[in-house]
């Protein structure tokens, strides 16, 4: 089963506009609380991740197509219910690390006036 695409590329892509469009599919809060949900708690499924998060499940189905897309997490079926994992130790690495230059740069990320919030 393909997947069409959930956008359009240009011609000819920049390596740059590329990897500013893979971080803008971590740039959303509900996006992040599901990675982090699956780091710490493994493999879950949409119902679970409904439960934790306190939001509609095709919201929360929408999130989790992002992440799958940009290869963030992958979904396996068992019978009828479909659980999401994160697909790549580098995805928690990543996350790691953002955190880890977020501690010495939080005061300065939280009163940035040029990053838009959601």
């Amino acid at each position: 089963m393909s997947q069409a695409a959930p956008f359009k590329l240009p011609e000819a892509p920049a390596r740059s506009d590329l990897v500013a469009k893979y971080f803008r599919g971590l740039g959303d809060p509900t996006r992040l609380r599901i990675l982090d949900f699956l780091r710490s708690e493994g493999e879950l499924s949409v119902g679970a991740l409904v439960e934790r998060l306190g939001l509609p499940q095709p919201q929360v189905s929408n999130h989790l197509a992002c992440l799958r897309w940009c290869g963030f997490i992958e979904a396996r079926r068992e019978h009828r219910m479909i659980y999401n994992r994160i697909a790549d130790q580098r995805v928690e690495q990543m996350l790691e690390l953002a955190r880890n230059l977020l501690e010495d740069n939080a005061e300065h990320i939280a009163a940035c006036c040029r990053i838009e919030e959601g």
